[in-house]
């Protein structure tokens, strides 16, 4: 079971890049506008001091997106989506190149306006945060409306805050309400709240698993919180089955961790259907790029160099295979952590389809405590 009077919340910036844009360019509020362009499409001034925005139809390249509006989200344009994709489901969406310095201030500014109400925060990236409430002497709701007002406040943008009992259930209430949402729920809560929701609602269940599980008939969280143990074991392996289990009934004893040093910093993403590299490798190289980018932006941020650059690759079949690299200067530049991802994937055979794609970076040490004999260009060590 949760330990008692736990009290977690986890924060969510609404649609977090692209409601910055949206700061800087009010005119486009309530259309569809994508992130994820180059610089050329930054908009250009007419004289009359209007914009001219560019299009989603005029692009042509390998990028991915970055993120979208809800208008954009409707037409079915996601984060992680080729933009050339994109492009087909909303031509006429505005297309803008993101600006990762604007979020990072926007995001401090979001982070240091809830630390002065709640100082227990774990920063889980550049949009998106959990925080512990246990020790604070006000009731949920109006806790959680004080913590919305200081975020707008800073930053003129919404959040959604869901706050449960873990971090898990705390994750999947700040979806449920979006954008501008505050969803509060206790275990008693879970049957009516949390089951009747689809499995995929589940922080750590992909696509390629809810498949395996809606074949089994088990569609709701509901559902799996019922399903026979022996039935899960034999498709998803003991340790899977037991944790499907386990988060079916609301169970997390992860706690908020505020201080910790990290070992390695990775993004991954789980595809909506099994990748080939061959017939997708525009695709897979845009989300590929768009990966070790985000890593360079996180190790920016938190202050790290790297000197480990690794791949995590899982197949259709649920076999993961991960390699790793030494580079000879430690780094948090994009393009070098993209040769060196690079680099490691060429040492493991594509021939499957891939389900999961995940770029690591570790050896992490600050700026001022790494090395500074080595040229950063002369990649690998010998």
């Amino acid at each position: 079971m949760n330990a008692p009077d736990r009290r977690i919340a986890h924060l969510d910036m609404d649609a977090f890049y692209a409601s910055v844009e949206l700061l800087r360019y009010p005119e486009l509020r309530g259309q569809p506008v994508v992130i994820g362009g180059r610089s050329i499409h930054k908009p250009a001034e007419r004289a009359d001091g209007s914009r001219e925005f560019s299009r989603l139809r005029e692009y042509a390249g390998r990028g991915v997106v970055t993120t979208s509006t809800y208008e954009a989200r409707a037409l079915g344009v996601f984060s992680a989506m080729g933009v050339m994709k994109a492009a087909q489901l909303a031509p006429d969406a505005i297309l803008l190149p993101a600006d990762f310095d604007a979020y990072r201030h926007y995001s401090r500014l979001f982070k240091a306006a809830v630390a002065s109400i709640a100082p227990h925060i774990e920063d889980r990236g550049i949009d998106e945060i959990y925080i512990d409430l246990s020790a604070i002497d006000e009731d949920s709701r109006s806790l959680g409306t004080r913590i919305k007002q200081a975020v707008r406040d800073a930053t003129g943008l919404s959040c959604s805050i869901g706050i449960a009992p873990n971090k898990l259930l705390a994750k999947i209430c700040s979806d449920l309400e979006k954008p501008n949402g505050l969803t509060i729920i206790g275990e008693a809560d879970i049957p009516a709240r949390i089951w009747p929701l689809a499995v995929r609602k589940i922080n750590g269940i992909g696509p390629k698993a809810n498949d395996k599980l809606g074949a089994l008939g088990i569609l709701t969280v509901g559902d799996l919180a019922h399903a026979d143990a022996g039935l899960l074991q034999t498709h998803f392996g003991r340790n899977y089955a037991e944790w499907l289990h386990s988060v079916a009934h609301g169970r997390d004893q992860r706690p908020v961790v505020t201080s910790s040093e990290p070992k390695s910093i990775s993004r991954e993403t789980t595809f909506e259907r099994d990748l080939h590299a061959r017939l997708d490798r525009d695709t897979l190289s845009g989300i590929f790029t768009g990966l070790c980018t985000r890593v360079a932006d996180d190790l920016k941020r938190k202050g790290y160099v790297s000197r480990t650059i690794g791949i995590k690759l899982r197949f259709a079949d649920f076999r993961t295979v991960t390699r790793d690299i030494t580079l000879t200067a430690p780094t948090a530049d994009p393009a070098t952590i993209r040769r060196a991802a690079g680099e490691c994937l060429r040492r493991v055979p594509l021939e499957r389809r891939i389900r999961l794609l995940g770029v690591r970076a570790g050896a992490l040490a600050r700026p001022d405590e790494a090395p500074q004999d080595a040229v950063q260009h002369d990649l690998f060590a010998t």
